[in-house]
């Protein structure tokens, strides 16, 4: 096909056209699979936070409806960045609180960590594989210590591979000051849990909001 291509743009040939040959990809996730998937609950977390504070929300949530429904296959890898992509206003993200080598400062997509945070400990609860993953420069209220995974577009990452024989899903939804992540697979999956340190339900304290009134 890549010669008769050539051959109509920088041939003699006369061709006045070229057929392109159609091929049928067939979707790699399906409603059967999702199905399948949420048989078996592996690992969940939960994580709080201040809904009063509008930008960080916002944030938050939007992260998670992107890595919300998401399937992770044998032997793959999942990368936070790469799924999430380039936090930017264009793609919905607003200015709220991030930390910065150790400082408080404000960026667009601040709040995000909550979410690749909360993520890291259910995947961690499952058993997955975690190949990447960094702690903020200083202490993170909404974890506990070290429990947290920082990210940032172009700097640290969260990946994992799922080391499982199954495909294993992820499930997540912000709303209300909550975050809630969880694992699931099929009824035939053996994996192998870890124990996580929960968080205790309340809201964490943070920095308010400037644009709030």
């Amino acid at each position: 096909m890549a010669d008769r291509l050539y051959d109509y743009l920088y041939g003699n040939s006369g061709l006045s056209h070229v057929e392109v040959p159609l091929k049928t990809i067939y979707a790699k996730v399906d409603g059967e699979l999702l199905s399948q998937l949420r048989d078996k609950q592996i690992g969940y977390y939960t994580t709080y936070y201040n809904a009063g504070n509008r930008g960080r929300s916002h944030n938050i949530s939007l992260a998670a409806r992107v890595i919300d429904s998401k399937v992770v296959f044998p032997g793959e890898s999942f990368s936070f960045n790469r799924t999430v992509g380039m936090r930017t206003t264009k793609a919905g993200y607003r200015r709220a609180p991030i930390i910065v080598q150790g400082e408080l400062s404000e960026g667009i997509g601040g709040g995000i960590c909550q979410v690749s945070s909360t993520l890291f400990n259910a995947v961690d609860r499952a058993g997955l594989t975690i190949l990447e993953r960094y702690s903020h420069s200083r202490r993170v209220p909404y974890v506990p210590s070290g429990r947290d995974a920082t990210v940032s577009w172009g700097g640290p990452d969260f990946v994992f591979r799922n080391p499982y024989a199954q495909p294993v899903l992820i499930r997540a939804s912000a709303g209300g000051g909550r975050v809630y992540v969880a694992i699931f697979s099929s009824e035939s999956i053996h994996y192998s849990p870890r124990v996580v340190p929960g968080m205790l339900k309340g809201l964490p304290p943070e920095v308010a909001d400037p644009n709030q009134r």
